[in-house]
């Protein structure tokens, strides 16, 4: 009898369930939703306004994913419950919530419900920024260790900061949370009634390794007296490692999704780090970018390995037995969104519609017309900040070289070729630190529907691009890992490579490196390396000048 899992991804602005067959990775059905109350980046819903980089979110959305899609794709599919045998989700992250010990969001609670700190922090809620250049200052002043296992420095984006910035903020609600958790953890526990922490956001966002769990107290002490038992009073749930059983589905959960009780659902995962299985990594020496609206590029080596500037290396943090190692870039599909929103002539958008396509799609087909280097720009991926290797959300956009006569889609070109060069910095910087990228894989959305894009990628890199074989990555490795929870007496399996083994796959179109564009590439990339280190690393902070003037106006 065949046996069917359901991998659940959320996303930055919606929620997808994906019904996937056991043994195939065959994609069964699928289904949306999207957050109603999408990202509260200017007001919270009662109507108070909110500082600036800061990225809320509202927890029932989440829920409402669940409660949506899994009986949408029950119906479509007209597979039986009994023959679904795990669930399992995946989130971004650093997305991170206060809960009272019930696991009740503090957002829910009348007397919180204008208080933007009670609200999950979305992964990019910058406003913490303040707090993580003081725990990287001080951590470095300590010499603590642990720090170079994440590059040396960690972001706004990562759990302390953000927990500080409540405390420091808004005690009140330090206060009154029981828990400090990450998303991907909340949803299991609303699915199991259990809590557990996860090993891939503990490791990754929360400064946890498996050989010496998280750092003291004595530098908790450090950072402000108030912290010094943070792990105690706030993350005291025990880590638990990827490809567990979490629990089983509670009758309560059961009767809104429609599937049986007790049903296996895995320990939550990381949107990036469940794509690896998804398309069959299961060694060292291959990249795997999900390409978004940003990136992150994983990767596995024997041991961990000190890179600076990578988000982090955690043992375990992807594949059992595995060292994973995690860079990013923080601003991909948003910059093209920002471009297409704010500044896409109108006469644009009336010829795409005219040729029955979308903005994206019709300067996407006028910039693939151009020969490289064409349109004279080189810019900086830096809209939302920068991940790696800088470790910098203060740094800005830029683009050089326009002229009178550039147009839109030179801009645009110029935007996907940014990205390509960021990705290209972090992969010599693995290499130039011991870790070696000999082969190249491509997930997302963007990888799936922009052939042109993935042509930049692999002149720019100068290798092969291979892309997963689904456009649903996420969704289809938190069912690889589900049916791992579920068990191979269940119809499953008892080890997540043999899982990807069999049902991770890639589309047979490989993008080949064209030996005249990358010739090209190379000199391009050697003037945004220029620009990169001169705006980077210190030479000209006129980025960081202007936007504290900004905040000051």
């Amino acid at each position: 009898m065949t046996k069917y899992t359901i991998g659940v991804d959320y996303g930055t602005l919606s929620g997808r369930a994906v019904l996937i067959e056991v043994g195939t990775g065959k994609e069964i059905a699928s289904a949306v939703y999207e957050y109603p109350h999408a990202v509260m980046d200017t007001l919270l819903p009662c109507g108070k306004k909110l500082g600036q980089d800061w990225a809320l979110q509202f927890p029932q959305d989440y829920v409402d994913v669940l409660t949506s899609t899994i009986p949408e794709v029950l119906r479509q599919s007209g597979v039986a419950s009994a023959d679904v045998i795990g669930i399992g989700t995946d989130f971004t992250a650093c997305t991170v919530l206060p809960v009272k010990d019930d696991g009740t969001p503090l957002c829910d609670l009348p007397e919180f419900a204008e208080n933007p700190h009670a609200y999950v922090k979305l992964w990019k809620h910058h406003a913490a920024q303040d707090k993580a250049n003081r725990l990287n200052q001080i951590a470095g002043e300590r010499g603590e260790k642990w720090l170079q296992n994440y590059g040396g420095k960690i972001s706004s984006e990562w759990l302390f900061p953000k927990l500080w910035q409540i405390l420091d903020e808004a005690p009140e609600v330090y206060a009154a949370m029981d828990h400090f958790v990450e998303a991907a953890d909340w949803i299991v526990w609303q699915l199991t009634g259990v809590q557990t922490r996860n090993s891939c956001c503990a490791g990754y966002k929360a400064m946890y390794n498996k050989a010496t769990g998280y750092p003291d107290k004595a530098f908790f002490k450090a950072l402000d007296p108030r912290l010094e038992n943070v792990i105690a009073d706030k993350l005291s749930c025990p880590v638990t490692p990827l490809g567990q059983k979490a629990g089983g589905l509670t009758d309560a959960m059961s009767k809104k999704l429609g599937l049986l009780p007790g049903t296996a659902v895995s320990i939550g995962n990381v949107d990036a780090h469940v794509c690896v299985p998804a398309v069959g990594i299961d060694t060292t020496g291959k990249m795997l970018a999900i390409i978004g609206t940003s990136t992150c590029h994983m990767m596995m080596d024997t041991a961990e390995k000190q890179v600076p500037g990578m988000c982090g290396v955690v043992q375990d943090g992807i594949m059992p037995g595995f060292a994973g190692h995690e860079a990013g870039q923080s601003c991909v599909g948003d910059h093209f969104a920002w471009f297409v929103d704010n500044c896409c002539p109108a006469s644009y958008n009336d010829a795409a519609k005219a040729k029955g396509m979308n903005a994206h799609e019709y300067l996407t087909e006028l910039a693939g017309k151009q020969k490289v280097g064409e349109h004279g720009l080189v810019a900086l991926d830096w809209w939302n900040g920068n991940r790696s290797v800088l470790v910098d959300v203060d740094l800005t956009g830029m683009m050089l070289g326009m002229t009178l006569q550039t147009k839109p889609e030179d801009m645009y070109r110029a935007l996907i070729e940014a990205t390509a060069y960021g990705t290209r910095m972090i992969i010599e910087n693995y290499r130039e630190h011991g870790v070696a990228v000999e082969a190249f894989y491509a997930s997302g959305g963007i990888s799936q529907k922009n052939p042109l894009m993935m042509q930049i990628y692999a002149d720019v890199l100068n290798m092969d691009v291979k892309i997963a074989g689904t456009a649903q990555g996420p969704a289809l490795g938190s069912a690889i890992f589900a049916a791992v929870a579920a068990g191979k007496a269940a119809g499953g399996y008892d080890d997540v490579f043999t899982a990807a083994g069999e049902m991770g796959k890639v589309k047979d179109v490989v993008y080949h490196p064209v030996a005249g564009h990358a010739k090209m590439y190379d000199k391009l990339f050697a003037e945004y390396r220029i620009l990169h280190d001169y705006f980077g690393r210190g030479t000209n902070d006129v980025m960081k000048r202007l936007k504290a003037i900004k905040a000051q106006a």
